[in-house]
């Protein structure tokens, strides 16, 4: 390959990188997800929806690469089908956020087991492939990033970056909501807090089934 499009390549690997940062780091119902499970199940609790939010990614990183917005594209009832299941899905998160019980005292520190760890991966998993824009918004930022004659390291490489971005943002995430301090202050202010997130994911439900 000429040392032109190695260049070509590496610019847009840059371009991915620095928009899909800016897009992680932006507050939305994964955050709300990793956090969430972190202070009122446990730190692992968190740290799985992270990892289902890593796979989550990948998927639709993936499958963008190999054409599904195209499939979208061409296929109107199908991304329908999966934006409306995905808005159904986040306002039922949205009200059972607002009906939860009060968690024990002591956020990050809730035993958890088998089956606790594997609804947090499950949670983490849903909430990322609630959203079909995911797979326009790849496809849109790997059109130009991608060449179409780019080679697979480049193509994996491209897709791994982005799903370790993903899972390490929402680990740090969940890491950093469960130190002592913050901890209390959540503890102190759970209710209120629950019914804002609640809000919150019920507001992304309504706008993810209102847009076309």
């Amino acid at each position: 390959m000429e040392h032109s499009s190695y260049s070509t390549l590496w610019i847009g690997f840059a371009s991915v990188v620095g928009v899909w940062l800016v897009t992680v780091v932006t507050p939305g119902p994964n955050f709300l997800a990793a956090a969430h499970a972190a202070l009122a199940q446990s730190r692992r609790a968190g740290l799985l929806v992270s990892l289902g939010i890593m796979i989550g990614t990948f998927l639709w990183a993936a499958v963008s690469l190999a054409g599904l917005g195209l499939l979208f594209q061409n296929a109107q009832w199908l991304y329908h089908l999966i934006r409306i299941a995905g808005a159904i899905y986040l306002v039922v998160v949205g009200i059972r956020m607002m009906a939860a019980r009060s968690a024990p005292a002591s956020p990050g520190q809730v035993p958890s087991g088998p089956g606790i760890g594997f609804r947090a991966l499950r949670r983490g998993l849903l909430t990322d492939l609630s959203n079909p824009k995911a797979a326009a918004f790849f496809t849109s930022l790997f059109a130009v990033a991608v060449p179409p004659s780019a080679p697979f390291w480049y193509d994996a490489l491209i897709v791994s970056t982005v799903v370790v971005m993903a899972g390490g943002w929402y680990a740090i995430v969940a890491v950093t909501v469960t130190m002592p301090r913050i901890a209390r202050a959540y503890a102190k202010a759970e209710r209120a807090i629950l019914r804002v997130a609640g809000a919150v994911f019920i507001g992304f439900g309504i706008k993810l089934a209102a847009e076309r």
